[in-house]
């Protein structure tokens, strides 16, 4: 009986310096927060913000949280809307400041669409036919070891091609990244199309782990450039910057500074380092 305070007493302790060590942590991150003005940090997403097709975790989600109080916060994605917030959240457009889906070419402010871009407009409905149907007959005749659904996923403002298919399972999207890697299908698949349609002026980008992008010239990730004219400095973070990779034209434009990164984790360590250390 006589042992109770002392449990009690015990408790209370342990909870003061729970909350203690909170205050401290929150007094310290303040402390580093100076908001940096003109300045943004835009952000990739597979590879980046993200392992490929994966969800945000916790710990980057709080991350970009606490960086967004020190400078403004983009993500520009390949991929549409839709699959950009299976991986960062529903109310990513409302998350970060701003959110870029098809490089871009779906760009939203503070929540609010602010614009959009067509391929069909584009290259109008012969041109894009002539070159789905085309597409089509080479994937029917490719030979690799599984194929799936959803080859071809058209986009506002691009195409989404995938000799495996899309429908594929995770464990197959690993399996067929290894197999790719040795057999290069999507870089020779790139080959022919690059040269049979040389008059349309694409663009053929390889990313993630079984597809590449086609646009036309211009409409890669640096085409979300032409929203941030207000920004004096733009850090840009992704995994796939080398040369045919689509984060590369972005990566290299002379109005962005290129970060290449690992994952998320890396992400966030670089990021601590630019933004968040003490002054």
């Amino acid at each position: 009986m006589l042992q109770t305070p002392q449990a009690s007493h015990s408790l209370t302790s342990s909870s003061t310096n729970l909350v203690q060590k909170k205050q401290k942590k929150q007094k310290h991150l303040s402390a580093m927060a100076v908001r940096k003005p003109g300045v943004i940090a835009l952000f990739d997403v597979d590879g980046t913000l993200t392992a490929p097709r994966k969800g945000a975790t916790p710990k980057i989600v709080e991350f970009m949280r606490q960086l967004r109080e020190v400078v403004t916060v983009g993500v520009v994605g390949g991929s549409d809307l839709v699959k950009i917030s299976e991986q960062l959240g529903k109310t990513v457009i409302d998350d970060y400041d701003y959110a870029f889906s098809e490089n871009g070419l779906v760009a939203h402010k503070d929540g609010k669409l602010i614009g959009t871009e067509s391929l069909k407009t584009f290259l109008g409905e012969e041109k894009l036919k002539e070159f789905i149907n085309f597409t089509l007959h080479y994937l029917a005749d490719l030979d690799i070891p599984i194929k799936r659904g959803t080859f071809i996923e058209f986009r506002s403002g691009m195409l989404n091609i995938s000799p495996i298919g899309r429908n594929c399972s995770q464990e197959e999207r690993d399996e067929f990244e290894k197999y790719d890697k040795v057999h290069n299908f999507r870089a020779k698949m790139v080959s022919v199309l690059r040269e049979k349609f040389a008059h349309l002026n694409l663009t053929f980008s390889i990313g993630g782990q079984i597809s590449f992008d086609v646009f036309p010239q211009g409409w890669d990730k640096t085409y979300c450039l032409r929203y941030l004219d207000d920004f004096h400095e733009i850090h840009f973070f992704g995994d796939k910057t080398y040369k045919g990779g689509n984060d590369h034209e972005i990566y290299e434009s002379k109005r962005t500074i290129g970060h290449t990164v690992t994952s998320p984790e890396d992400t966030m360590e670089q990021c601590k380092a630019l933004f968040l250390a003490n002054p």
